[in-house]
């Protein structure tokens, strides 16, 4: 009789385990990290959606548009977390997004309208640097000095295809003679951001490109003041990540229900303090304490979505051309 009940009951959690749907979330390396907000958010919407979230992590933001692109419409993916504004505009051209609609009251800089991508966060590129280093005032002095910075490829890596936009919307067609200066500084140039951070961390470079919402990390999680971001005088790259949905989903009203939870409470506020940025929607509590002394942009600078294809093709040529002289 005993094993009877046990079969019953093993029977009973085999079939309400095969009946609960899976979504599948395409998203960066570092979003799903212990420390990152992954665990957190799957914890969260698996208490109110009654699936199985999973997140899968491949690399870093641009990545993802290549998996994708390689995958077609036979994907597994439901959504993808963790393109930006300077890959939105290939994303589209692909035809693999659906349209989107999100409601959320966004506290971002600019103003926010797609009907395929919703925002969860966003924040200012920045090279970080030791406190006590006096750092460059923009890019001219940096390339004018000795200082070794770690860089990301702009092929695989969201914050390296920022920091060719960066450098393209703050100098134009001056742009090639920038790198041409910045070529002796760069120690190295890794796929993605974890890998340049760390190796930055590790004291072989002295300064890496990052955002200037890093340093609240070192503040938070490690008590730590001694990291800094250099503010340039011509101004910070924006960068604004986005979720969105896959036409191919066999989950089209879970990716829906989703897209909605990441700009919800739920998520918004610990997106600070896991993925160390600012949040698309301010969160009820406010930002932490840590996010106030953090260095304020004079001026923000984006290139419009639809511009960037053409744009980077052309920076990413002056940039290969400069780094392989």
């Amino acid at each position: 009789m005993k094993y009877l009940t046990l079969a019953a009951t093993t029977l009973f959690a085999t079939q309400a385990w095969a009946d609960t749907p899976e979504l599948v979330v395409y998203t960066y390396d570092s979003f799903v990290a212990e420390w990152g907000p992954g665990p957190v958010i799957e914890a969260a919407f698996e208490a109110e959606c009654a699936c199985d979230l999973k997140f899968v992590g491949m690399g870093d933001g641009a990545a993802l548009l290549a998996r994708l692109k390689l995958e077609g419409a036979r994907s597994d993916a439901d959504l993808v977390l963790g393109l930006d504004t300077s890959l939105i505009a290939a994303a589209k051209e692909t035809g693999l997004f659906a349209p989107a609609t999100v409601n959320a009251d966004y506290d971002l800089p600019v103003t926010w309208e797609d009907d395929s991508f919703a925002p969860y966060d966003w924040g200012y590129f920045a090279f970080v640097h030791n406190a006590d280093l006096t750092p460059p005032a923009n890019f001219r002095a940096l390339a004018d000095s000795d200082l070794k910075i770690v860089i990301q490829d702009p092929r695989s890596s969201t914050p390296g295809l920022g920091l060719l936009m960066w450098v393209k919307d703050a100098y134009g067609d001056e742009a090639p003679a920038i790198w041409e200066g910045l070529a002796d500084n760069v120690v190295t140039v890794t796929k993605g951001w974890s890998e340049a951070y760390g190796l930055f961390l590790e004291g072989e470079a002295d300064m890496v490109l990052s955002y200037t919402t890093s340093p609240a990390y070192h503040l938070i999680a490690e008590e730590d003041a001694t990291k800094a971001a250099a503010a340039f005088d011509e101004g910070h790259y924006m960068q604004i990540e986005v979720v969105g949905k896959l036409a191919g989903s066999d989950q089209p009203e879970l990716a829906d229900q989703f897209m909605q939870f990441m700009v919800s409470d739920a998520a918004q506020s610990v997106l600070p303090t896991t993925n160390w940025m600012y949040p698309a929607v301010t969160p009820q509590g406010g930002l932490p304490e840590s996010f106030e002394p953090l260095i304020e942009p004079g001026k923000a600078l984006l290139i419009p979505n639809d511009d960037v294809p053409a744009l980077r093709e052309e920076a990413l040529a002056e940039w290969l051309s400069a780094l392989s002289q």
